[in-house]
């Protein structure tokens, strides 16, 4: 058996000196899963860029959820040009990357296989007792507490609409254990969550999935599900604001795409169905939970409910529209509301027949 090529060390300083990382180990990984890694001189870029104290604290960061500049500022007690610097440095090598809100960008883990596998290797190499790496994550503690007291300010000012329109539909329970069934017959791979609110859907799958994104056009309720996300550890899982109308991603790329509660605001429900079905996977599920026909006026005249409800024979044609198999729905009765369960998975021999962009990355 030929001797393993030499390691790759990286030999910062005092507190990270421990950390070695094995080419030879890295390309097993690559043969004996299957995952897809940069050429060399790539790997190489992202090791040199690895290779400074402050960048690896700010790998170590990133890897528990999306962070800004400023807040990355404030753990690190740097300047935010200096911050700024690393964080271009560190995204251009593929190890972090960057998503813009409005006027905010947020940074976090690269999801592609090759650099954010080597992110990902390099942040477990981190000895978990340094002490400024400790250090780091106990004002990124702080830093959630100060989301949990925004997120909980949001929720006071809003709880008394939300509970109305919950207390007329089936127990959550009931409906988390419903939709957590469906993803126990067909569960794994990454999943989209449009309309995600304040992640519940995320926090209910993180065991069913592998990762999660979750999306939503408002900020206020952006920041409430990373308050939610930070706090349950769920370090597989992310938001980003976009609108269903309009996903920012390439065709065929999740394994699973939710609408809990959201389709009823929609312009246009067929549009966004097709929408979804088109970043679905080949082989792929789409899941719809939402009120079947009612006469709660109140809801449109008060919450904005564009859509009173949906037929099973109405969702169906969205389905086959947009190139989806329905499958038999589940209903959940409640008083006075009905919350159904509408499943459909896309055929897998059906993949794009033309080329799609890019994923879109702000």
């Amino acid at each position: 058996m030929a001797p393993a090529p030499p390691c790759k060390t990286l030999c910062l300083n005092d507190s990270f000196i421990d950390i070695t990382i094995s080419l030879y180990h890295y390309s097993k990984q690559k043969n004996g899963n299957g995952y897809r890694f940069p050429p060399m001189d790539r790997l190489l870029h992202g090791l040199r860029a690895a290779a400074e104290q402050t960048r690896l604290r700010i790998l170590g960061l990133c890897a528990h959820g999306d962070l800004a500049v400023t807040e990355l500022v404030e753990i690190l007690g740097q300047s935010q040009p200096r911050v700024s610097r690393h964080l271009k440095i560190l995204i251009e090598a593929g190890l972090l990357e960057r998503h813009q809100e409005g006027s905010w960008a947020y940074f976090r883990i690269a999801e592609q296989d090759g650099s954010g596998q080597l992110a990902r290797l390099i942040v477990d190499l981190m000895p978990e007792d340094d002490p400024q790496h400790t250090l780091d994550l106990a004002r990124l503690d702080a830093l959630k507490e100060a989301y949990a007291v925004k997120a909980a300010a949001y929720f006071r000012k809003h709880a008394a609409d939300w509970s109305r329109v919950r207390a007329l539909h089936v127990d959550q329970e009931k409906l988390d254990g419903a939709l957590r069934q469906i993803f126990a017959e067909r569960g794994g791979g990454e999943l989209l969550d449009i309309g995600t609110g304040d992640g519940h859907v995320l926090e209910v799958l993180q065991d069913r999935i592998d990762a999660g994104i979750g999306i939503d056009r408002s900020r206020d309720m952006l920041n409430v599900a990373r308050s939610r996300l930070f706090r349950a550890g769920l370090r597989h899982c992310q938001v980003r604001q976009a609108e269903m109308a309009q996903l920012p991603f390439a065709a065929d790329r999740f394994d699973a795409i939710t609408l809990q509660m959201v389709l009823h605001y929609a312009h246009d429900p067929a549009a966004a169905i097709q929408e979804a079905a088109r970043v679905l996977k080949p082989g792929g599920s789409l899941v719809v939970v939402d009120f079947i026909p009612h006469d709660r006026r109140e809801l449109r005249e008060e919450q904005a409910h564009r859509w009173l409800g949906f037929g099973d024979s109405t969702v169906a044609g969205f389905f086959h529209d947009a190139g989806l198999k329905a499958r038999p729905p589940k209903r959940l009765e409640g008083t006075p509301l009905t919350v159904a369960l509408w499943a459909a998975d896309k055929p897998a021999n059906d993949r794009q027949s033309t080329p799609q962009g890019k994923e879109s990355r702000a």
